[in-house]
């Protein structure tokens, strides 16, 4: 049992460890690599478990994509630390990319430099179109449902920000409880995730502990290190609508004190879209680089570290207490509404931000559709699309 258990915990390493490494175009590409990987190629789960671990790390605060892998190894691992090996594997790549870039390392420059970032935006297209088509069939295959999915690209459309993102998942459930009740086969049995309702109350209640008591104590001890734990972790506590959305909460935290400089902000904030894996790692850089100790290696561990964790308590915190509820009649209509509601959200982030910063001209288009059909008709794995952009944009950048 032991040998089982310790060959699925090296799987989920390996698959995390390689979406780690090739995951480029931010949080929602990072859902499209993630459906491709393991509802697609590895079937760990199906097409509606998967739309429901991603409306439940929607609702939450934190990293949306870190949030459902830390969610899918809880999940294959059967416990706890499946979940942090996925995390780590897929959060590590990038975060000592980010730490070697504080440090000193040389910055991508140079139109063949530049020709490869823009292809890898071009790959983010590819990706999440692909993720939205095959989303799109399972879970809006009826008029009500492709309707809840219009309206939810309509509310992030003219709400925008992470209101927008959070009221329409929450009409997508009100509408699921009113259009979508005896659509399709009841769900049976359960996700499967290894997280007792008392382990669930002790995260939640520990999100709480640390949101709550950490800034007194910063304070009351004059800790430096306390109080860089508390800036990222509560900056982590905040953000809703995945990476981007942290960055101004960030720039609150960290330049406004004079702990950073703006322009050394804006450089890892820019080195930070060129690496794959999780945006947050963007903090690894900024606990290198703060002013005040501690800073390097000890800054970079306690900043990332502390941005994470909220959004991981939470969402472990709740997964016992969602397998339950997601049972019910009820419920399985709300999360019909809501799982055509994320097709929405994934349809309007397909044009912005990833279309509108990827795609300018006619041979930017042919690339990334090149790169769709790639993905949808050859059924290229991800990490050989993403070489064949990022070489062809840095080729045409430089013809």
């Amino acid at each position: 049992m032991a040998e089982k258990s310790a060959r699925s915990i090296a799987e989920i390493f390996a698959a995390f460890l390689k979406l780690g490494l090739t995951s480029f175009g931010g949080p929602i590409a990072h859902l499209g690599y993630f459906r491709a990987e393991f509802v697609e190629r590895r079937k760990w789960l199906s097409e509606s478990s998967y739309a429901d671990i991603v409306a439940l790390c929607q609702f939450l605060p934190g990293p949306a994509s870190s949030q459902v892998g830390f969610t899918l190894g809880i999940l294959r691992g059967n416990g706890l630390i499946g979940g942090l090996a996925a995390w780590f594997a897929f959060t590590m790549p990038s975060a000592l990319i980010m730490f070697a870039f504080a440090l000193g390392a040389t910055a991508l420059t140079g139109p063949f430099a530049e020709g490869i970032l823009h292809g890898l935006k071009l790959v983010a297209v590819a990706v999440v179109a692909q993720a939205i088509w095959g989303m799109a069939n399972s879970l809006t295959p009826d008029r009500a449902r492709a309707a809840i999915a219009l309206a939810a690209v309509a509310i992030v459309v003219f709400v925008g920000g992470s209101f927008g993102q959070i009221g329409a998942i929450a009409l997508g459930a009100v509408a699921g409880l009113w259009l979508c009740r005896g659509d399709g086969p009841a769900l049976t049995g359960q996700l499967g995730f290894s997280v007792s309702r008392q382990h669930g109350v002790i995260a939640l209640a520990l999100f709480a502990v640390l949101f709550l008591v950490t800034p007194l104590v910063a304070v009351r001890t004059g800790s430096q290190g306390l109080a860089l734990f508390d800036a990222f972790y509560r900056s982590g506590s905040l953000v809703f609508g995945g990476g981007h959305v942290v960055l101004p909460l960030l720039q609150a935290e960290v330049v406004t004190p004079g702990w950073v400089s703006n322009a050394d902000f804006l450089a890892g904030y820019g080195m930070a879209q060129a690496v794959p894996g999780p945006l947050f790692t963007f903090a690894a850089y900024l606990g290198a680089v703060t002013g005040p100790a501690p800073n390097g290696l000890a800054g970079a561990v306690i900043a990332l570290i502390a941005l994470s964790l909220p959004g991981l308590l939470l969402v472990y915190g709740m997964l016992p207490f969602w397998d339950a509820l997601r049972l019910r009649p009820m419920a399985q209509a709300a999360m019909r509404g809501t799982n055509a509601a994320v097709v929405g959200i994934l349809g309007a982030a397909l044009y912005n931000p990833v279309w509108t910063s990827a795609v300018f001209t006619p041979r930017d288009f042919a690339v990334a559709l090149a790169g769709f059909l790639l993905l949808t008709v050859w059924k290229l794995a991800p990490w050989i699309v993403v070489v064949l952009l990022g070489t062809t944009g840095a080729i045409l950048r430089l013809i």
